[in-house]
C-alpha cells in the first residue's frame, strides 16, 4: 500500500474516506480498477457497510470513484479528480507525491500568482500593505524547524491575493492553501533554503508597496522558479 493506515478520527466514515482516498491518489488503487467489495473492505478496515457507503459518497463527490451497477466501484480517470479539493490535496501530500505532481502545481502557480502580484501592485490599499508587511516580518522572525516557518510564508502569499481585491483570485488562493502549505514545508526544509528565499519575498513586497506592477510580477515569477528548484531538490533526496 502507498499509505499507512491513517489514524481514526471521531467520524468513522471520514476516516474511511481518508484511508481510501490516500490509497487512490497514492496509486494503490489505479484508475480503471475496481476496489474490493464492501464485504472485503469492511472486514479489512473493521467498519460497517454504512460507514463505507458514506465514505463512497464523499469520494464520488470529489470525482475519484464511480459506482457501476452489477460491477462494483471503479476508480475514475485522474483527469476527473477534483485536484483543487483540499482533502484530495492533503491525501496526495500524505503519500509522498511524485515530481510530476509538484511540476504540475508550479505550472498552475506560475500562471496565476505573477498575474495576481501584478494586480495587487495596482489595487492594494494601505491596510493591505500593512498586512503584507506584518506577514513578511513573521517570516523574518520565524524559528527554523517550527510550523511558523511555512505558516508565515502562506500568510504572506495569501496577503498578496487579498490585495488584488479580486474575488476570483482570492477564492482560488483559498482553494489551494493546502497545496501551498505542502510546498512551503518542502521549499523551507532547511535553514539555508529559507534564508535564501527571504530577499525574494521582500522584493515582491517592496514592489507592491511602490505600485510597480511589472517589477512585482517579475519578482514573483523569479521566486517561483527558485522555489520549484528547492522543492525538486527536496523530493529527489
Amino acid at each position: 500500500m502507498a499509505s499507512t493506515m491513517n489514524k481514526r478520527p471521531q467520524s468513522i466514515h471520514k476516516w474511511v474516506a481518508s484511508e481510501l482516498g490516500s490509497r487512490i491518489v497514492g496509486g494503490s488503487y489505479r484508475p480503471g480498477e475496481y476496489i474490493p467489495n464492501e464485504t472485503k473492505l469492511g472486514e479489512e478496515l473493521g467498519v460497517s457497510r454504512t460507514a463505507l457507503r458514506e465514505a463512497f459518497k464523499t469520494l464520488t463527490a470529489k470525482g475519484l470513484i464511480e459506482s457501476r451497477p452489477k460491477l462494483g466501484t471503479r476508480i475514475k480517470e485522474r483527469k476527473q479528480w477534483n485536484m483543487f479539493d483540499s482533502e484530495v490535496l492533503d491525501w496526495f501530500f500524505q503519500t509522498n507525491p511524485s515530481l510530476d505532481f509538484y511540476e504540475a502545481l508550479f505550472q498552475v502557480r506560475c500562471v496565476f500568482e505573477p498575474a495576481a502580484t501584478k494586480l495587487a501592485a495596482m489595487s492594494r490599499t494601505d491596510e493591505q500593505i500593512e498586512a503584507m508587511a506584518s506577514a513578511y516580518k513573521k517570516m523574518e522572525t520565524a524559528k527554523i524547524g517550527t510550523d511558523e516557518v511555512f505558516s508565515s510564508d502562506l500568510e504572506f502569499h495569501m496577503s498578496i491575493l487579498d490585495a488584488t481585491n479580486n474575488d476570483f483570485f482570492i477564492s482560488l488562493g483559498k482553494t489551494i492553501q493546502t497545496a501551498l502549505a505542502g510546498i512551503f514545508r518542502l521549499s523551507s526544509s532547511t535553514e539555508q533554503e529559507y534564508v535564501d528565499a527571504l530577499p525574494g519575498h521582500k522584493a515582491i513586497y517592496q514592489a507592491i508597496e511602490k505600485g510597480n506592477a511589472v517589477e512585482a510580477e517579475q519578482q514573483m515569477l523569479h521566486l517561483l522558479v527558485e522555489s520549484e528548484k528547492s522543492v525538486k531538490d527536496a523530493v529527489s533526496k
